[in-house]
């Protein structure tokens, strides 16, 4: 039986459902005044403040309570995709035969888009929102720019969020986390590869070492204390999880067979002190 952690369901709360439209239902929607109608559903009314099905008499703020109200989401699922992690397990049902069914959209519901093919948002034409979001959480100006000048970092067109991009062994692009410049949006791009995350390298590639963090600015945080003298020197690898997953520190080792060493920078919550355990263990 599978379930989401109280972690992932208070994460889950805090995203909005006009950024949810926006993003994953950009093509169901249309402006009207100062809000959004979705076309399967004309008196359905997205805006700031939440969304109101007129119709049915129904509302709610978040994209949670919008993926199980509109869209029949079961509340594990619904979570699981806004976070594109996986529910956690409880054991093994009785039988097959015992099994749930599997939950299917309701009728004329317009299900999110297929996440496996991977697609970025495209590129502004500058960074400057990203540069100054960013400072603003305290990272040194310096590493900013080198993320950008690697190619590792840019502001998206439309909604001007952080792309934090994530590399295979080849140096091909196969994962992007998002972290919106302007709320509480956080999330992947669509058809992400968890295992490719954002890696912060050392100035020795042969460096023995790495520090695992849930997220890209967190590991930009560490390196911003690092690098001004808040906290001893460190200059191995730096990785962000993009979550609790130990997926993108797998596949990190298997592609630095020579890193023996593990700093681990999870948050200070149960979840964070579950990631640790698990990544001790590995």
């Amino acid at each position: 039986m599978a379930y989401v952690s109280k972690d992932q369901l208070e994460r889950a709360r805090q995203i909005p459902v006009l950024d949810y439209v926006l993003r994953y239902e950009s093509e169901n929607i249309k402006r009207v005044g100062g809000e959004y109608r979705l076309r399967d559903h004309k008196s359905l009314a997205v805006g700031i403040k939440g969304f109101y099905w007129h119709s049915r008499e129904i509302g709610g703020k978040t994209a949670l309570d919008f993926l199980i109200d509109v869209r029949g989401y079961r509340l594990a699922d619904a979570v699981c995709f806004l976070l594109n992690e996986k529910p956690h397990s409880m054991g093994r049902t009785d039988s097959p035969g015992s099994r749930a069914p599997k939950q299917t959209m309701p009728p004329k519901a317009k299900p999110p888009p297929s996440r496996q093919k991977f697609t970025i948002p495209r590129h502004n034409k500058d960074n400057i929102r990203v540069i100054a979001y960013l400072q603003s959480r305290g990272i040194d100006r310096g590493l900013i720019l080198d993320c950008i000048q690697r190619g590792d970092l840019y502001e998206s067109a439309y909604h001007h969020d952080c792309v934090f991009k994530g590399k295979d062994e080849k140096g091909k692009t196969r994962y992007a986390a998002i972290r919106s410049t302007a709320s509480a949006f956080k999330g992947d791009a669509e058809g992400s590869d968890k295992k490719c995350s954002f890696l912060l390298p050392p100035s020795n590639p042969e460096s023995g070492a790495v520090a695992v963090f849930e997220s890209p600015i967190d590991a930009l945080s560490h390196q911003t204390m690092s690098k001004q003298g808040f906290i001893p020197q460190f200059d191995g690898w730096r990785l962000s999880l993009g979550g609790t997953s130990a997926l993108g520190l797998d596949y990190f080792l298997e592609c630095h067979p020579q890193v023996a060493h593990c700093l681990i920078c999870t948050d200070d919550d149960k979840a964070g002190k579950r990631t640790a355990e698990r990544i001790s263990e590995l």
